[in-house]
This record gives C-alpha cells, structure tokens and sequence, in this order.
C-alpha cells in the first residue's frame, strides 16, 4: 500500500508536530519526517510526503528520499494539492491519501482510493508507535468465545444499515494501515 501524505496539512493539524513549526519550517518537516519514519518501520507501507512550494519553491518539482520516506516538493506555481491529485491519478485504488482537505478527500475517492484525515492518521501512528511487539497483552487472552458474548452497539437492520461496497473497501484499507 502507498500512503500519501500533504505534508503541511499534517503538521498544522497535529498538535505535535505544530510546535516544531513554530520555531521553523524545517523544523516542523524534519519532525514530520522522524514521526512517520518509525510508522514506515513498524508497517513497511510506502511512504510518500509531499510540501508545497507554491510561493517561494524551485522551479521544478524536487525529489528527495530521508528515512526511508519520499519526499516531493512541488514546483513554483503549482500547489501540494495538485501534486497529489496527479499521483492518486496514476496509482488510483492502490492508495491512502492523508489531508484534511475535502477537496483532495472527494477527490481520492471519486479515483477509488482511500483518503483519511490527519487527525485519523496522526491517531493511527500513535497507537502504533504505543504498541510494542510481543509486549502488548491480547485482549482475548483468556477467554473463550461462546453463545453468551454479545455485540454491544450493534444493532442490524435489513439491508438500509448495510455499508456500500466503497465504504467496505475503505474500511479494509483502514485495517491495513
């Protein structure tokens, strides 16, 4: 699986990593870059973090790779979204993309891909970085399953209640970040 992330959007989402980028804008990247390092290790997912260099960037689109994750930096003129967009177009379903913008979020979709909100992956990362292999106790452990467990919340209703395709799709590529 890729996984895209709009890399300012990440980190002015974040409430870790906004604190790095007040003191700079490297900064803030270099901390976006160690916090999905350790994901990428832990997952083996393709990483791909791309920035805006709409104002002050190069004039052609930069690549770089540090830790293990893709860097794209886009061109003068040309913003992080559209950067995006052109990549999901090429790899499509094989995608997550990682922005709270709708417009990047509708867009991911309409393409069949996957797209999460920061605050959603800035969730998962934490919960990945928190377990720890063999450490973590199972929560069955100990426990049969038998007739008596009983679903709570759940409540199935004919085939209204039932998810799209599309949203089953998007919930299995979610399980595998």
């Amino acid at each position: 699986m890729h996984i895209i992330i709009d890399g300012y959007n990440l980190i002015r989402q974040s409430v870790a990593l906004r604190r790095y980028e007040r003191f700079s804008l490297e900064a803030g990247r270099k901390a976006l870059i160690r916090f999905t390092a350790l994901y990428k290790k832990r997952k083996g997912h393709k990483v791909t973090v791309v920035f805006d260099g709409w104002e002050g960037g190069p004039a052609e689109e930069e690549r770089d790779r540090q830790e293990g994750i893709d860097i794209v930096y886009s061109r003068r003129g040309e913003k992080a979204d559209d950067v995006i967009k052109r990549m999901v177009q090429h790899r499509g379903e094989e995608c997550v993309v990682v922005s709270s913008d709708r417009d990047i979020a509708d867009f991911v979709s309409r393409r069949g891909g996957t797209a999460v909100s920061s605050q959603e992956f800035e969730a998962l990362i934490d919960r990945v970085k928190d377990r720890m292999p063999d450490t973590q106790p199972r929560s069955d452990a100990g426990h049969d399953k038998g007739e008596d467990d009983v679903r709570e919340g759940v409540k199935r209703k004919g085939p209204s209640r039932r998810l799209s395709r599309k949203k089953k799709a998007a919930i299995v590529k979610l399980r595998k970040l």
